[in-house]
């Protein structure tokens, strides 16, 4: 509760990268033109995914659900981003902060979850050729493709809540381009262990052990493929994997570093940077890592766009 002399705020005051103020046109533009990209290109990849009868596997049904949550990921916190850089700064109610809080948690969870989920299936393809089809079965390919979406939607009610209930009387300012627990807990004035604790927890159970899952896999991967004797195969298995594992490292190490502890440790600068690495550079650069260096995703590209010309062209 405040005390006599202090207000309980309804909204808070984002800031973006007020830093950069003299920027803010170049910005906004340049955010712009990053956010129709990731849509474009993510659309892409789950179009091309869903077209192809012959991509209905596990390594690209799992691409497409990579791409589904990059554009979630992205279309939380973009359309609040261009508007505080067009404005220099702006207001956003307590509900609707908190309700990108919980959608910000749960796409990104959900993608550490899916990235996971992709490196298991490299390393059954890989150290486990011969037995993949038998062990890859339609059950265990549901789990795969099932918990990640429903984990993080019910644990991240939880913390979603006892942020809710925190007290905000001394500032109402998020040094940040979205609502995230770091400059939320910032400007608290209540106690916030519980939050911090569980939200150490989450970033724990649903970041850190995914990613040391995803360190486990591929270094059997590694071993696996110095193992191949033939050169195409051990071509093969680097081009597959490689694109996969320059995605983990961009998205899993800002994560950690920003969630682990989540007060103190890092300016606001510089949580703002490690932010956008993996709400938007990431996003980004996944379509392109997955296409142009997977030869059956750019083969089947090519088969759709022949087939779309074809179509216009007999009208």
């Amino acid at each position: 509760m405040c005390d006599a002399n202090e207000t309980e705020f309804s909204e808070f005051l984002l800031l973006g990268f007020h830093e950069f103020h003299n920027l803010k046109v170049l910005l906004f533009f340049l955010f712009l033109f990053f956010y129709l990209l990731i849509v474009t290109e993510n659309c892409l990849i789950i179009t091309i995914v869903s077209s192809c009868q012959h991509l209905h596997v596990p390594m690209y049904i799992l691409l497409r659900n990579l791409a589904l949550t990059d554009i979630l990921l992205t279309s939380n916190i973009m359309p609040k981003l261009l508007e505080v850089t067009w404005l220099g700064g702006t207001v956003i109610s307590k509900m609707s902060c908190f309700l990108q809080f919980y959608f910000h948690c749960i796409a990104a969870y959900i993608q550490s979850l899916v990235l996971t989920a992709m490196a298991f299936d490299r390393y059954l393809a890989i150290c486990y050729p011969l037995q993949y089809s038998s062990v890859m079965n339609q059950k265990l390919f549901f789990h795969l493709a099932f918990w990640p979406w429903t984990i993080p939607i019910i644990l991240l009610i939880s913390e979603t809540v006892l942020v809710s209930q925190i007290g905000f009387c001394g500032s109402r300012v998020l040094d940040h381009f979205y609502c995230d627990v770091v400059p939320i807990l910032e400007i608290a004035s209540t106690n916030t262990s519980k939050v911090q604790f569980e939200d150490f927890l989450m970033t724990v159970l649903l970041s850190f052990i995914p990613f040391v899952l995803v360190v486990i896999s591929y270094i059997c991967i590694v071993n696996a493929i110095i193992k191949i004797k033939s050169s195409d195969g051990r071509r093969k298995a680097i081009s597959t994997s490689s694109s996969h594992l320059a995605a983990v490292c961009t998205y899993f190490g800002p994560i950690i570093t920003i969630y682990i502890f989540p007060v103190g440790g890092s300016t606001p600068y510089e949580n703002k940077m490690k932010s956008l690495l993996y709400t938007t550079i990431t996003p980004l650069i996944n379509p392109m890592l997955y296409s142009m260096r997977n030869h059956e995703i750019k083969k089947a590209a090519q088969l759709l766009f022949q087939n779309r010309m074809f179509f216009i062209k007999s009208f």
